[in-house]
C-alpha cells in the first residue's frame, strides 16, 4: 500500500499495527506463562496475507524457543470448529493469527480452545476478556489519538505522501487469570509484576 514506511508516496499514510512484527514477542510471552511449552497449534487464515507473515515470524521464534507448531487453517467460520476436532497433536496452547473471519468469531475460538485444554494467546486486548488468556500487542487508543493527528494535518493541508506512516510506541500486555484458573494454570509472578493489566 505504500513505497517505504517513511516515505509512503501516493495518497497513503498512518499507522502500522506492527501484527506480523510482533508474532516472535507474543510467542516468547506464552512461552513465558508456560515454561514447559513445547508444541502449539497456530489458528490462521492462511489465504490472509498478513496471516503468512505471521505465522512465518511464529516459526522463526518457534524455532529459537524449541517449540513446534501446527497450523489449523479456517477460511471461514465453519472451519473453526472442524479445525479443532482435526488438531491431532498435543499441543499445549494455541496463538491467534487475527483476520476478518478470525475476529468475528474470537469469542467462539476461545471456548473451543478452553474446552480443548489449550490457553490461547491474543493480539487485543478484548479478547482476553473473552475468555483469552495473554494478550500482547499495540495499545490501540493511544493509536487512535495519533490517527487523530494525522486527521489534523492532512485537514491543514499537509499531503499523505509526506506524512511518514508511524509504528506503535505503547503496548499492553493483558493477563486474564480467571481464565488461567479455570485451565488449572498458574502465571508467572514475573510475567504478572510486567502485565499493564491483570483481570481477577
Amino acid at each position: 500500500m505504500v513505497a517505504s514506511l517513511a516515505q509512503p508516496g501516493g495518497n497513503v499514510t498512518g499507522l502500522s499495527v506492527q501484527s506480523t512484527d510482533l508474532a516472535g514477542k507474543r510467542l516468547e510471552i506464552l512461552r513465558e506463562a508456560l515454561p514447559n511449552l513445547r508444541r502449539s497449534a497456530v489458528i490462521a487464515n492462511v489465504s490472509y496475507p498478513a496471516s503468512l507473515l505471521e505465522i512465518g515470524q511464529v516459526r522463526v521464534a518457534a524455532g529459537k524457543l524449541g517449540v513446534d507448531v501446527e497450523v489449523l487453517d479456517i477460511r471461514r467460520a465453519e472451519d473453526i470448529a472442524p479445525a479443532f476436532e482435526a488438531l491431532k497433536s498435543a499441543a499445549q496452547a494455541l496463538f491467534v493469527c487475527p483476520d476478518a473471519t478470525i475476529n468475528a468469531n474470537h469469542a467462539r475460538i476461545n471456548t473451543l480452545a478452553l474446552g480443548a485444554r489449550l490457553p490461547p494467546m491474543h493480539g487485543f486486548r478484548e479478547y482476553v476478556e473473552a475468555s483469552g488468556l495473554i494478550s500482547y500487542g499495540p495499545n490501540y487508543p493511544d493509536l487512535y489519538r495519533r490517527a487523530a493527528d494525522y486527521v489534523d494535518k492532512i485537514l491543514r493541508g499537509a499531503k499523505p505522501a509526506d506524512l511518514p506512516v508511524e509504528q506503535p510506541t505503547k503496548f499492553v500486555l493483558v493477563i486474564n487469570l480467571v481464565t488461567a484458573r479455570a485451565l488449572g494454570l498458574t502465571v508467572p509472578p514475573t510475567l504478572l509484576a510486567i502485565a499493564d493489566e491483570v483481570i481477577e
